[in-house]
């Protein structure tokens, strides 16, 4: 992990961050698929994720912070965060329905719109690359896009 001691540059600080963001929608994910506590997925993402090397290729490390913020958050918010999130869903398609990975990031996603002072523009364009991430082909970013946006006016409509 890269020491609190060394300078860093805004684009490093701005990748730490969306690591982050993409490490606390796996989380979120896991949490749900295992049933650990966001305690146990919290300390095995820093000990075996965080700056961890896989294949040769070597994870990002992310902004700890953030990423404890957005599990905590998302977990302890999680009824409102999905409330907000069936509201923007289709009367038809509950949160409870959709694909456990986008579930996870509305979670993450609704938890910093919430709970953070980022604007929700950034919000909504950073949770829609992960979507991407996640969804190479499909329509799932539109989808993400959309439903952030109608969280995002309603958690934080001064911003709009």
């Amino acid at each position: 992990m890269t020491s609190s001691k060394t300078a860093l540059s805004g684009n490093q600080k701005r990748k730490m961050k969306s690591a982050a963001r993409l490490y606390a929608v796996q989380a979120l994910f896991q949490m749900e698929q295992s049933g650990q506590t966001s305690d146990q997925v919290i300390a095995e993402f820093l000990e075996h994720r965080f700056g961890a090397t896989y294949e040769g290729d070597e994870m990002l490390d992310g902004d700890i912070g953030l990423f404890r913020l957005s599990v905590a958050d998302a977990v302890n918010h999680q009824a409102r965060i999905d409330q907000m999130t069936d509201r923007a869903l289709v009367a038809k398609w509950p949160i409870a329905r959709i694909d456990p990975t986008l579930r996870a990031l509305f979670r993450a996603a609704g938890a910093e719109l919430t709970n953070s002072n980022t604007p929700p523009k950034v919000v909504i364009v950073e949770y829609v690359e992960i979507a991407r991430a996640f969804f190479p082909e499909g329509k799932e970013p539109k989808f993400v896009n959309a439903v952030l946006d109608h969280m995002a006016r309603e958690a934080r409509p001064e911003a709009f």
